[in-house]
């Protein structure tokens, strides 16, 4: 009887501490999943990556951009990525089938609004306010996370159709700004004919396709609303394009607020 007891006794301990055991990892896990912070608490910041499919050093800061929008390592922020193809590594004979004067100009306002001497590939720039070396993925997590602490504006924009109703709320003072769409495409691939990477078999995420003025802001406005088409185009694979929305200052390039287009 005494032997029936201890074994009683110990099955009777080992249930206990099971239970005991799996409460304390389901509280562990509330826990976890409670300091993680939702999708819609997150603040959306804007990065842009300067590239081209001619420059040797770039394929590193793609990937690192892809990263980024896809792995979204900053708990406190959503990366918004953008990733524009310049033109000036394009030769004679070869172009990056991507590339755009306009992204080149983009990239030449930044260089004056933030006073660097020339312009290089691949460059990133977060928010409009702080550039680096688009490889550099460490230094582009520490400044997500440091900019997504900085106030900033409300941007929302939807789909209706083949339009979008953007509305933009909360700008702080500010000077006159401009509001932008982007249309970008994911699960780019092409084959390098020409350049540093001749040869190479390049893959691309958030490849701007265009980049269209919305309309002004007013100095000191603290709203913006309005509805846009959508661009498209018939060698885009409709089911990888997305749009994204944005706010920045004409001359300090300052990004006030920036949006995914949702469905």
């Amino acid at each position: 009887m005494k032997f029936a007891f201890f074994v009683v006794a110990a099955i009777i301990a080992v249930v206990f501490a099971s239970c005991a055991s799996q409460r304390a990892e389901s509280q562990n896990a509330a826990n976890r999943t409670s300091m993680q912070p939702s999708s819609a608490t997150k603040q959306p910041i804007l990065v842009e990556l300067f590239t081209s499919e001619g420059c040797s050093s770039c394929p590193p800061a793609d990937r690192a951009l892809a990263l980024l929008e896809k792995k979204q390592p900053v708990n406190s922020a959503d990366a918004v990525t953008l990733e524009f193809h310049v033109d000036y590594w394009d030769g004679p004979g070869w172009k990056d089938p991507f590339s755009s004067a306009l992204y080149s100009q983009r990239q030449e306002e930044y260089s004056s609004a933030l006073r660097l001497e020339s312009n290089y590939t691949p460059q990133m720039v977060v928010n409009g306010k702080s550039e680096f070396v688009g490889s550099d993925l460490g230094k582009a997590t520490q400044t997500i996370e440091k900019l997504a602490a900085e106030p900033h504006a409300r941007a929302v924009a939807a789909i209706d159709g083949t339009s979008a109703k953007i509305s933009v709320t909360g700008l702080p003072a500010h000077d006159t700004a401009t509001v932008y769409l982007a249309t970008v495409e994911d699960d780019l691939t092409s084959n390098v004919t020409g350049g540093e990477n001749g040869g190479a078999k390049l893959a691309h995420t958030s490849v701007v396709r265009e980049l269209n003025t919305v309309g002004p802001v007013a100095k000191d406005a603290d709203k913006f609303e309005t509805e846009t088409a959508l661009p498209s185009q018939a060698t885009w694979k409709k089911e990888n394009v997305r749009y994204v929305v944005f706010v920045q200052e004409n001359a300090s390039r300052k990004v006030l607020a920036v949006s995914r287009v949702t469905k």
